[in-house]
């Protein structure tokens, strides 16, 4: 018979691992320190993780099921990309496996929230969270032509993720052509805001060298600075990162 989320998380033992990026997110926000076992290595990387002081508090696994071992979690937290075989080894060595769905929406994101903090014992914990979102959702400003704009020209598709938690900051991501902004289009059609991605800004790259391109930083939009690093999983740190928007716009 299968052991119910309740009688998991109400163990004086629940000890987590996350073995990936999206789902360190979730654990380091919501889990009490003495219930996490290991985060991703991804989330050590000042590069990639804007958590990775807290991150650093707890050792590193290699996104797999045998790297996590070494500290002996009793609950594995994944998002996507895991295996079946992942699982049924882990169910093999007592160890239960929780396989979060990529979100696709915010609402989704608020789900995954809810069902994290619920597993880890308590639900109230995502309730400081889930209130900061719902005063966002309750008092949407107008909506202001806006372009994201990632390395090499990298932009959102309207019906996305990303999109959606724009439009929480007042923001409206223009329709481009396969989801990229040419600088044709920023030199002709500038868009009234351009949300620039700092993602791995210092590390030299084509992307990087198209982001820096003399039209792009002569174009007349307001020109607004976001931390890349949040939009890779689009998840729960976003959350700071529109409220902040919000107010630049």
């Amino acid at each position: 018979m299968p052991v119910s989320a309740s009688l998991w998380a109400s163990s004086a033992a629940l000890r987590v691992a996350s073995l990936d990026l999206c789902s360190d997110e979730y654990l380091l926000l919501l889990a009490r320190p003495s219930q996490i076992a290991s985060v991703s290595r991804l989330s050590h990387d000042p590069a990639d993780s804007p958590l990775w002081r807290s991150a650093r508090r707890y050792p590193a696994n290699r996104g797999n099921l045998e790297s996590a071992l070494a500290q002996r979690p009793t609950l594995l937290l994944t998002m996507g990309g895991r295996g079946r075989a992942t699982g049924a080894i882990a169910r093999q060595l007592g160890v239960r496996t929780l396989k979060l769905a990529f979100p696709a929406t915010v609402a989704d994101v608020d789900r995954t929230m809810r069902e994290v903090a619920s597993t880890l014992g308590d639900a109230r914990r995502a309730d400081g969270w889930r209130r900061r979102l719902a005063s966002l959702r309750s008092a949407s400003p107008p909506q202001i032509d806006a372009i994201y704009l990632g390395g090499g020209g990298n932009s959102l598709s309207p019906g996305s993720l990303g999109a959606e938690w724009l439009r929480l900051a007042g923001l409206a991501q223009r329709r481009l052509p396969g989801g990229r902004a040419s600088l044709e289009t920023l030199a002709l059609r500038p868009p009234a805001v351009l949300v620039r991605s700092t993602y791995r800004r210092a590390q030299p790259s084509l992307g990087q060298r198209w982001l820096d391109h003399p039209l792009i930083r002569g174009i007349p939009s307001r020109k607004i600075d976001s931390d890349g690093r949040r939009w890779t999983c689009a998840g729960p740190l976003m959350l700071e990162e529109i409220e902040r928007l919000r107010l630049l716009r």
